[in-house]
């Protein structure tokens, strides 16, 4: 495993330890309200909408192009990252690229950026660089500071009193000095934590989204967190006032639920991308914590997708369970999931057209077992479903447009068909990590306004 700069490793150390605390004491903050529906399926339906309609992804398709240095703003390119991961060498990118991997989220300070243009990668940093295309502001403020403007002392956790009068907020205080010197034109980036998906008000909340940064995200790792079934977070958030059950929690829905969260503060509505986190072994500290399987990983990646994420980017650190690495993805600790990332990159490289071409909301009608995305792109309509359920089901899903028509969908990956018979069709999902992808071709000439 190669080391990261002392700096790095002690303030990545200690926001970790914080972190940990604060999970274990659930903070004693009340939940925030919880949220009904989703953004990508508003609510479960027996009947689509009368009236179909086309929606941008969020920001617009060429939204990375209006800043300096961007990120490619070309239909083709997805962002697909991965976070506080090093490149100290071309090796480093090359092993990266394997897996799929095109964007770098906040490297570590002891990384070349001037590697990344000949590697072919893009990236967005603490520091800055001629070579990166953002700037990354703190990691979850919301937790470690929280929702205030009281003085920054400059300190972060783990070297003393963070805010000034000790205990009062000042998390908004500390992405406001790191974002205000930023020159005009440069992509600013933040993640969040449990303060804004579970803990702070909508309107506290929505300070941290909409004021400091031009793309945001939140890291809920609902398959591996100790944490997050108990009320306090993801039971009292979830609308059930109670802690949640493992076939309730540890599902890959939540995910989506996760960008619904987000995108439900972002104001105005869509201005701005969010992306998704997903992790890729063993978070927690605690040994006996959840590890994410191959399975689970793909249907929290599309689980995102389908809800709008614009990005996703893998959390990359073990730091418990059986075999701990600050390189996952790069290391024997990856060797299980490796493959189940790299296959799920592929699908989101191949389909990143489609992923940055409009939603057609509206279209699509089924039960509440699943939820689903439908897209437009050329001349054809391509249908995202993942399992919103443990169990295993049967899925009828209904496009009114297509009635009267009998028409064959090919599932992508799945070397096999399913035909809509006046409009509808029927696929089987045989646990909460089945995902089903559907292009059917032509139909956009029909379904779309």
């Amino acid at each position: 495993m190669k080391s990261i700069p002392a700096q790095a490793s002690a303030i990545l150390t200690s926001a970790f330890c914080l972190s940990t605390a604060l999970l274990l004491s659930g903070s004693g903050v009340p939940p925030g309200p919880a949220l009904t529906g989703s953004a990508a399926n508003p609510l479960p339906s027996a009947e689509a909408s009368a009236a179909p309609a086309l929606r941008e992804v969020d920001g617009g398709p060429g939204f990375y192009g209006r800043f300096t240095n961007p990120l490619p703003d070309a239909l083709e390119y997805f962002p697909i990252g991965v976070w506080l991961e090093s490149v100290l060498d071309p090796g480093d990118i090359a092993m990266d690229k394997n897996v799929g991997l095109n964007t770098y989220v906040n490297l570590t300070a002891n990384s070349d950026t001037a590697l990344l243009q000949p590697g072919g990668v893009h990236a967005v940093t603490s520091e800055p660089s001629p070579w990166t295309s953002g700037l990354v502001l703190a990691d979850e403020p919301d937790m470690w500071a929280g929702p205030g403007s009281s003085e920054w002392t400059g300190k972060w956790p783990g070297q003393g009193e963070v805010c000034n009068p000790a205990n009062t907020p000042c998390g908004y205080s500390v992405q406001r000095t790191l974002s205000t010197p930023i020159p005009d034109g440069t992509m600013k980036y933040a993640n969040y934590g449990k303060g804004v998906s579970f803990w702070e008000s909508n309107t506290e909340a929505s300070v941290f989204v909409n004021e400091f940064q031009d793309v945001v995200s939140v890291d809920n790792y609902w398959f591996t967190d100790p944490n997050i079934c108990g009320l306090g977070e993801g039971g009292g958030s979830l609308g059930r006032d109670r802690n949640l059950t493992d076939k309730e929690c540890r599902l890959a829905a939540n995910y989506g639920w996760t960008i619904d969260r987000v995108r439900s503060l972002v104001n105005p509505s869509g201005s701005k991308p969010v992306w998704a986190f997903v992790e890729v072994g063993h978070p927690a500290g605690e040994a006996d914590a959840p590890t994410i399987t191959g399975p689970q990983l793909k249907a929290a990646v599309w689980s995102s997708l389908i809800h709008g994420a614009r990005g996703i980017v893998y959390f990359n650190h073990s730091f418990g369970g059986p075999c701990q690495s600050f390189h996952v993805l790069r290391e024997p600790c990856g060797d299980d999931i490796r493959p189940w990332v790299t296959a799920v990159n592929r699908q989101i490289t191949g389909l990143a057209p489609v992923l940055n071409a409009p939603f057609l909301d509206g279209a699509l009608a089924h039960g509440p077992g699943i939820d689903t995305a439908v897209k437009v792109h050329g001349d054809d309509l391509y249908v995202f479903a993942g399992s919103a359920q443990a169990g295993p089901q049967t899925a009828e899903l209904i496009l009114a447009c297509l009635a009267g028509a009998s028409v064959p969908a090919t599932v992508l990956d799945e070397d096999r068909t399913v035909t809509l018979s006046n409009g509808v069709f029927r696929d089987t999902f045989d646990d909460g990590n089945a995902v089903h992808l559907y292009k059917i071709g032509g139909a956009a000439r029909t379904c779309a306004p």
